[in-house]
């Protein structure tokens, strides 16, 4: 038998070879990459009460806790979360029947009561947003969940990037001076890139 080793049949085994190994180490080479790559995460917050203020904080310093990066926007009424004092901030259950109006007081009978008040009485009721502000507030302090002051402060700590809407700013009258510190101030067509590139993009 003729084993004459020609140029063709040098390439031939060269090219069965590669063909080979070639989507084995480009397989290997995209886990790796994949391995090595840092998650993301992009939040549109744009509501400003105090139960919707949770939401956005507690997904974002708890997805930086985890080595994700993380990009949180704040439009509209969200720009009250960025606020150097949120002690304002209140709870309006009025229209928005998926809330509880649970008692965080009382013994546990009547705490595990959900009072499902009609808007019409909600409506009607002088100070009743005031009173389901503090109610909420007491429920927090009971549960021992941390204020908004805090979740904030943790999110900053955690390497969470805080970007206040420039357009909503001038829309509403607001200077940088009314804002907490470290924050970055841009418009949509700086954060839409982010967000297309983000992992994970919500809208609060």
């Amino acid at each position: 038998m003729d084993m004459t080793i020609t140029p063709e049949t040098i390439d031939e085994i060269v090219n069965r070879r590669l063909a080979e190994l070639l989507p084995q180490k480009i397989e290997e080479a995209l886990r790796e990459r994949e391995a090595a790559r840092t998650p993301s995460l992009a939040i549109i917050a744009s509501k400003g009460t105090l139960d919707w203020a949770y939401p956005p904080f507690i997904l974002g310093s708890t997805a930086a806790a985890l080595g994700w990066d993380v990009s949180i926007f704040f439009t509209f009424y969200g720009l009250n979360l960025l606020k150097q004092d949120v002690s304002d901030l209140k709870v309006s259950p009025l229209g928005n029947p998926g809330m509880p109006m649970k008692m965080p007081f009382g013994p546990e009978w009547f705490k595990a009561i959900n009072w499902n008040i009609p808007n019409a009485i909600q409506a009607g009721i002088p100070g009743f947003e005031t009173l389901a502000t503090r109610l909420m507030q007491q429920t927090i302090s009971n549960k021992g969940v941390a204020g908004i002051e805090e979740l904030r402060s943790l999110s900053v700590e955690a390497g969470v990037k805080l970007i206040a809407c420039q357009m909503t700013m001038d829309l509403f009258g607001f200077s940088q001076a009314d804002f907490i510190e470290g924050l970055d101030f841009a418009g949509a067509a700086t954060f839409l890139p982010v967000a297309q590139e983000a992992d994970v993009t919500l809208f609060i």
